[in-house]
């Protein structure tokens, strides 16, 4: 297993850096997306890596890039990310960056829920709906929905919750046109997803897409896809309502932050346990090999 933790490329300008990802230049319309093996929980980055994420997201996008796009483009050029940079900087990019073409990014995430769990259920709780979308009387958490719901959230800074928000608000943030064409492909990608997972004895039960446009105005799927950090995946044989179902992702993380009485969910994060962090990290490969049929590439 390797991790890295920061990428630290020197050959390229950096043009960012988000919770998990690094953005680098190149030319004027490719961008270089390395992906760390940084993990955040509760929009708080640890301070400790989990070996493999990083390859496993990257792997992991790519599949679903190739399976889904004929559905709608993506930001894939083909390039290989080794030659892009130095030769003493190949180890940071192997089998966890992609040449990406440079768009101009849709500051709405495209959240498409099969089922009512998480700040879904908390909201259905509450108010009988979710993101304004009203729901039947009577669902259990858990519960598989009758047709896959579309929920936007507005992305936030660095460091700050992502906020739901209802469609006629993304309506009115990017427009009516671009707006309804962002919630139908998004369904279409969720159906098409869950379906196939079905058949890999998962549940996708809930996901974010995000897209861009490129110069022409025509809309892409962008940044990482139906991956374990922007999924909630559930093995179907452990599956039922009333729970919270297990699942492939960062539980192991928020179980043990959970337990914790001196720790208010801000930064500084808190020192994770190794066994949270090799179980975690066994979750992530075992989310890739169970969807994809493939084992994490040397």
């Amino acid at each position: 297993m390797t991790s890295l933790y920061q990428s630290s490329i020197t050959s390229l300008p950096l043009l960012g850096r988000g919770k998990v990802r690094e953005n680098y230049a190149v030319g004027d319309d490719k961008i270089l997306i390395v992906t760390s093996d940084r993990l955040s929980a509760f929009d708080v980055v640890m301070n400790q890596p989990i070996p493999d994420k990083g390859q496993v997201l990257n792997q992991m996008s790519d599949f679903w890039f190739e399976k889904l796009k004929d559905i709608v483009p993506n930001h894939l050029t083909g390039i290989a990310p080794e030659s892009v940079v130095s030769a003493d900087e190949v180890s940071q990019v192997k089998n966890r960056a992609v040449v990406a073409k440079r768009l101009q990014p849709i500051l709405v995430e495209a959240v498409v829920r099969g089922y009512i769990i998480g700040s879904g259920w908390n909201d259905y709780k509450k108010t009988g709906a979710v993101c304004g979308v009203q729901l039947p009387v009577g669902l259990k958490q858990a519960e598989k929905l009758a047709e896959p719901i579309f929920t936007p959230a507005a992305k936030a800074d660095l460091g700050e919750h992502d906020e739901n928000i209802t469609f006629a608000d993304m309506e009115q943030r990017i427009g009516k046109e671009l707006a309804n064409k962002i919630r139908d492909v998004s369904i279409k990608l969720y159906k098409t997803a869950a379906d196939y997972a079905a058949t890999r004895g998962i549940i996708i039960a809930d996901t974010k897409f995000e897209f861009g446009l490129d110069k022409d105005g025509v809309l892409h799927l962008m940044d990482e896809v139906l991956t374990a950090d922007s999924s909630r995946f559930w093995p179907a044989d452990s599956y039922a309502t009333g729970i919270s179902p297990p699942s492939f992702d960062k539980q192991f993380v928020r179980d043990y932050l959970e337990t914790l009485t001196d720790w208010n969910k801000t930064a500084p994060a808190p020192t994770l346990p190794d066994d949270v962090i090799a179980k975690t990290g066994a979750k992530y490969r075992e989310a890739l090999t169970r969807l994809t049929g493939e084992d994490l590439k040397g």
